[in-house]
């Protein structure tokens, strides 16, 4: 049994700065997530976006924004469950909670902070057959490290965001050998920039942009070795390639906390503003995870909302203190 002063169910951003807010408390986090390292989406998705509207970053990479929650928990020593869900959680006679894992992993604190994000995701499939024998030889749904494709043939599929932004990326840095992107339309759901941008790269052949058409079959004996593609107007044709990357996006669900006898409102958790706590008293959640009256998701919010969950906290853990704020200017950081 790990035992603690806070669960946090998510380790991405919004979980890992909770545990400074927490620390300078004095009070412990143990962190589960369902992923192998900590940073959510971030570190999983999309690591090397930019993101621009951290206070005080005019720019940082998505994962080097995790590598500074990181270093600002640090001092305050948090505990990781990683690569483990939590399924289940139970409320104990002495007023407690026990969180416990798919692995059977069980964990103890009064307190328990969801800010799992928007969930479990799940990318979303194209309807071909045999996809998922060239998982991880082949297909990918995600890029999380972009060296991955150097000096590969890549085809990309998707009209979004994401699949502009990728192509442009692979082939604008010449990180892969070719690059073609495929989307069933001839108009593009993403940013007119980066539209633009795919439409010039085409026509000076640095992207083979191939519209009206789509992936509908993949060839290889080990590994993926070719794409079927039908195009609208042309019929079928077979392509060779290294890599079958579809970015048709990730399907949020909150898994198992749907489970758990909280309030909920179309997929998330719906929490009382003053201290972001649930219909459980005891089980507060942050970020992307829940929801209220003009709530926005982003990063920067649900900051605010940890640190406002933990100060509440500290309040149901030691009812007969009074908890002075006290501001790091002045007393700076003292950990553990």
């Amino acid at each position: 049994m790990i035992k603690t002063d806070i669960i946090i169910i998510g380790a991405g951003p919004v979980g890992l700065f909770t545990i400074f807010e927490a620390g300078l408390l004095k009070l412990r986090c143990h962190l589960i997530d369902s992923l192998a390292e900590p940073g959510g989406q971030c570190a999983e998705i999309y690591p090397k976006k930019p993101i621009y509207d951290i206070p005080g970053f005019p720019s940082i990479l998505a994962g080097e924004l995790v590598d500074n929650l990181m270093e600002q928990a640090s001092p305050f020593k948090p505990g990781f469950t990683l690569g483990e869900a939590a399924i289940k959680v139970d409320k104990t006679d002495d007023n407690e909670f026990i969180v416990t894992t798919v692995k059977n992993t069980k964990h103890k604190a009064p307190i328990v902070i969801i800010a799992g994000g928007l969930g479990v995701f799940e990318p979303r499939k194209p309807p071909i057959s045999n996809i998922q024998d060239y998982e991880d030889r082949g297909v990918e749904y995600i890029i999380k490290d972009p060296d991955l494709y150097n000096g590969k043939d890549c085809v990309i599929a998707g009209g979004g965001d994401s699949a502009l932004d990728w192509a442009i990326h692979l082939a604008e840095k010449k990180i892969a050998n070719k690059v073609t992107l495929v989307h069933r339309s001839a108009s593009f759901r993403g940013h007119l920039d980066s539209v633009q941008k795919v439409i010039d790269l085409a026509e000076t052949g640095i992207i083979n942009l191939v519209t009206e058409a789509e992936v509908t079959g993949l060839i290889g004996e080990n590994n993926l070795t070719a794409v079927n593609i039908k195009h609208k107007r042309d019929g079928e044709s077979l392509m060779k390639t290294d890599h079958f990357i579809p970015l048709f996006g990730l399907k949020p669900t909150l898994g198992p906390i749907a489970d758990w006898g909280l309030e909920i409102e179309k997929n998330a958790i719906k929490v009382n503003t003053i201290d972001y706590s649930t219909n459980i008293p005891g089980i507060y959640a942050v970020g992307d995870v829940n929801t209220y009256e003009n709530k926005l998701k982003l990063i920067l919010c649900g900051f605010h909302e940890g640190t406002m969950a933990v100060q509440s906290a500290f309040a149901r853990i030691f009812p007969e203190k009074k908890n002075v704020l006290k501001y790091t200017t002045v007393n700076g950081i003292t950990g553990f």
